[in-house]
């Protein structure tokens, strides 16, 4: 129990706006962020008007979402 109680306090979740507007974007992102961050839950909010990015999981960087993104040809900053 005291193990389960421990991995909540490392999980953290990053919420970012950008410019992905299609399905397939947003799947193929997901494919190469999972890559990048396996065990992650990674998902794209396409009917919100920031196009939100929602990841959650440990040991992540929001500053390697960023640029994978960028990398990707789109925009992405956290959202606050």
């Amino acid at each position: 129990m005291l193990l389960n109680t421990l991995y909540y306090k490392f999980i953290m979740v990053e919420v970012f706006k950008t410019n992905v507007k299609k399905v397939q974007e947003a799947t193929t992102l997901i494919d190469q962020l999972s890559l990048h961050f396996p065990g992650s839950k990674i998902n794209f909010d396409l009917d919100d008007c920031d196009k939100i990015l929602r990841i959650e999981g440990i040991n992540f960087l929001a500053e390697k979402v960023m640029l994978l993104l960028k990398k990707n040809g789109f925009k992405c900053r956290l959202l606050e």
